[in-house]
């Protein structure tokens, strides 16, 4: 479950990726860019927000852009950073690419080998009553695919950058003898999506997408 509040947050998510992805060799032409919809993981230790972006990019195309979010620097991150951003509720909050964050890939690698999907979303209202939302995008993971070991990932620090590459609109993300793909530029998923895959969409805005895969 991710628990969400209702707060303001300077500068927006919008905002800050707008900022970010001309940097991104995946994105240089992407131009201002409209949230189709998002989703998000469950962290199992509770401390990261992931969400994962879906973004139609001036021409019309969809770009995937996936974040974490954290109280506090990520260890060695620094490359990874998209943006700080202050929280009404939550205070300051750094913003990272979660390809470089063991809190995505873990959640992710998990979520594609267990064949399981989206986080539920609960909003926290101001009088502390919690009411559930419906995502604004799903995603779904295929399975058959082995999980990564305990061991694939240091949970306390950025991935370092000779394990994350960008090749042809997918970064490929390399740990515990496995490797991450996450297509930057989702492409519609086949009728029968392969085993270690993610699929999802952002509803009639989008259609059924393969967002990522998970091969050894």
């Amino acid at each position: 479950m991710a628990l969400l509040h209702r707060a303001s947050i300077v500068p927006t998510k919008l905002e800050a990726i707008n900022a970010w992805l001309p940097q991104q060799p995946w994105a240089l032409d992407a131009g201002e860019v409209e949230t189709l919809g998002a989703f998000r993981f469950d962290d199992p230790a509770g401390e990261v927000g992931v969400e994962t972006f879906l973004v139609r990019d001036a021409a019309g195309g969809v770009l995937q852009v996936p974040l974490t979010f954290r109280g506090a620097p990520l260890p060695d991150g620094e490359r990874w950073l998209v943006t700080t951003m202050e929280h009404t509720v939550l205070g300051p909050r750094w913003v990272y690419d979660g390809c470089g964050d063991p809190a995505y890939v873990a959640t992710l690698a998990a979520t594609i080998a267990d064949a399981a999907g989206e986080a539920r979303e609960v909003v926290r209202q101001d009088d502390g009553t919690e009411v559930e939302r419906d995502p604004s995008a799903r995603a779904h993971g295929t399975g058959g695919a082995a999980p990564l070991a305990d061991t694939a990932l240091d949970v306390g620090r950025a991935l370092g950058e000779e394990a994350v590459t960008d090749v042809d609109g997918w970064t490929l993300v390399r740990v515990g003898g496995a490797t991450l793909g996450v297509s930057r530029h989702p492409a519609a998923a086949p009728a029968d999506p392969p085993a270690g895959a993610l699929t999802g969409h952002a509803g009639e805005a989008t259609g059924p997408l393969l967002l990522a895969t998970l091969t050894r």
